[in-house]
């Protein structure tokens, strides 16, 4: 349930309809807007009767929340979420960042080298695996507290903004202290304890839709953070796990508009997941900006043939560059632009 005041509403009438959802037992949450307020009603998992609510001083009205999920729809609120990972790297407005690197942090030369060349190509965000989910426990699984701290140098040589993904509890605290993006991998978007971490840290959360999950999934996987009270909240569309074998996963670009509608919650797009096809990657990517995409996150490498993972998705950093170029004019023709590289650079940064 949702009650928006109207917008002549005093302070001491919303107190007093806060006052008046918790004697029902639940949690309010107010939502100054541009004009009104609104408060939000949090704790209920089914319909309830806001009758009474509807009667008192300064209610413009009450509206009943369909979906599933609450604090994610549309219906909770109308307006667009820009979330803020660093300054200047705003996913949900009218830039859209573009989140570049590795697939995992293989040593400090390879790290510090897609830093310099993703920053000089324009990207606003380094990312790189330092804790790596995978398929096979005797695959690399990255180089965890060390890979953090190669991370944290790329950022003080370039001034990119760190995305990396968390496992478990542990691993989302270490990852906080060293990030300023906790990513969490579709293998986990349906670990709900993790979920609940990731809401009570408070960090901008980047969360990657599973590979078989279904839209309502990945927004409830969403509430779950936003319930814990974190609203830094980025969706992201990876790939579904589908039958064709011809490319990695099914690339579903329908869920970029399909999101926007049914929730405030930005959404970038992934294509190297999404397809796992490094020739494939570019033009995917160019789809995803012209469907409004909030973002992209692209893996890139000097030597893509000698990553010890995903080398068969990742870009040169060649072709990084050109992409970056094609992605621009694609959003200036939608009213939108690609978030500039950060500024900053220490001296002696190459």
């Amino acid at each position: 349930m949702l009650v928006v005041m109207q917008s002549d509403a005093t302070q001491a009438q919303i107190d007093a309809v806060c006052d008046a959802i918790r004697e029902m037992g639940f949690q309010p949450a107010p939502m100054p807007g541009a004009q009104r307020t609104a408060v939000g009603l949090i704790g209920n998992d089914g319909q309830v009767d806001g009758s009474h609510i509807s009667g008192m001083a300064g209610v413009g009205q009450v509206i009943y929340v369909s979906k599933p999920y609450k604090q994610v729809s549309r219906e909770w609120r109308p307006e667009n979420t820009v979330v803020e990972i660093a300054p200047g790297v705003r996913f949900g407005g009218t830039e859209v960042p573009v989140i570049a690197g590795p697939c995992s942090v293989e040593g400090e030369p390879q790290i510090l080298a897609v830093a310099r060349a993703v920053r000089a190509a324009g990207a606003s965000a380094l990312r790189g695996g330092a804790f790596k989910p995978r398929s096979s426990p005797y695959s690399f699984q990255g180089m965890g507290l060390e890979g953090l701290k190669l991370l944290a140098k790329a950022r003080e040589e370039t001034g990119l903004a760190i995305v990396t993904e968390a496992m478990d509890e542990e691993g989302a605290n270490l990852v906080a202290e060293y990030a300023d993006c906790i990513q969490l991998g579709a293998r986990n978007m349906q670990n709900f304890s993790l979920l609940k971490v990731l809401g009570r840290l408070r960090k901008p959360v980047l969360l990657k839709r599973g590979m078989s999950a279904t839209i309502q999934e990945l927004l409830l996987a969403a509430e779950y953070v936003l319930a814990a009270g974190n609203p830094h909240v980025i969706l992201c569309e990876r790939g579904v796990r589908g039958f064709d074998t011809a490319t990695r996963n099914l690339f579903d670009l329908s869920a970029i508009p399909l999101v926007h509608k049914l929730s405030h919650l930005p959404i970038v797009a992934d294509p190297s997941h999404g397809v796992g096809v490094r020739e494939h990657v570019p033009p995917m990517a160019r789809a995803a900006i012209a469907a409004g995409a909030d973002g992209l996150i692209i893996e890139v490498h000097p030597t893509p043939d000698k990553a010890v993972s995903d080398g068969a998705q990742t870009l040169y950093t060649e072709q990084f560059g050109r992409l970056m170029g094609e992605v621009r004019t694609i959003a200036e023709a939608i009213g939108r632009t690609i978030t500039p590289a950060p500024a900053h650079q220490t001296v002696g940064a190459g």
